[in-house]
């Protein structure tokens, strides 16, 4: 009685070890997969770093809006810019290949936790976020001299982690209901208009007053006003009502991404 009062949780600590290697091993295959994909890691690594070199660093060095400094203000909107964009084309465009290539069958008949593929998605997406807030906020500090203090860097890399959740459910949408060849126009058709019309292309104090309040319901102005909010810089509305507004749209697209795979289910 006593040798299986010790041993049962013993082999519960390896099961969950276990299963977090597997998680930590398939986040971290993906990951070094889309790297070395150079048509995916370049391009969403490059599209954010070129436009906030010439519309934040070479156009607006310098410049300022009042106390906003543009460079800084357009660090925080462009940061968000990589990281959706690294969240719909990673996790939209990933999936929507894998799903029509089988993968993702294969993967379902493997012993792999259900989640882990996921997981490991979301995870790839959030480290291509980090990198590019990393490199943003290297090009400010050495080329526009901007100022950004330790607590600023880290609440961008929090905020970057959380912040691609619900654009990972946005491209899980993407993949369920747009065939694949479709799939890139249909990710840009929603991440352009999206980015600009939510302030990150451009201060959202200088766009018109209509679209400002369209900008609302929109999560790329949430998370762009939550990552604003580390400088001091958001316009409106608490951190609370942006969190919700995040979370309301997260909702949303994991309800829509659930009827959608049920119904992909019944016609397979």
């Amino acid at each position: 009685m006593s040798t299986a009062a010790f041993t049962l949780p013993a082999v519960r600590s390896n099961s969950f070890a276990r299963t977090l290697r597997i998680f930590l091993t398939e986040a971290r295959y993906e990951f070094v997969r889309l790297l070395r994909t150079r048509a995916f890691s370049l391009a969403v690594i490059g599209f954010p770093v070129i436009f906030y070199l010439f519309f934040g660093l070479i156009m607006n060095r310098g410049e300022h809006i009042g106390s906003v400094s543009v460079a800084k203000y357009m660090l925080g909107s462009y940061a968000v810019f990589g990281m959706v964009g690294a969240a719909l084309f990673g996790i939209g465009g990933g999936l929507a290949s894998e799903f029509s290539t089988g993968w993702l069958e294969l993967k379902r008949a493997s012993p792999m936790p259900p989640f882990a593929y996921l997981v490991a998605k979301c995870c790839s997406a959030a480290g291509f976020g980090l990198v590019i807030v990393s490199i943003l906020t290297l090009m400010a500090i050495t080329i526009a001299h901007v100022s950004i203090t330790l607590p600023e860097y880290a609440q961008m890399m929090a905020l970057t982690l959380v912040g691609t959740i619900p654009f990972a459910c946005l491209g899980m949408v993407i993949a369920l209901l747009v065939p694949f060849n479709a799939t890139p126009g249909v990710i840009n058709m929603v991440y352009l208009p999206m980015s600009f019309c939510g302030g990150l292309w451009m201060p959202i104090m200088l766009l018109p007053h209509w679209l400002q309040k369209f900008a609302l319901v929109l999560p790329t102005y949430h998370l762009s006003q939550l990552v604003l909010g580390c400088f001091g810089y958001g316009t409106a509305g608490s951190a609370i009502s942006h969190w919700l507004g995040l979370l309301g749209f997260t909702l949303v697209m994991l309800g829509i991404a659930a009827i959608a795979y049920r119904r992909l289910e019944q016609n397979s």
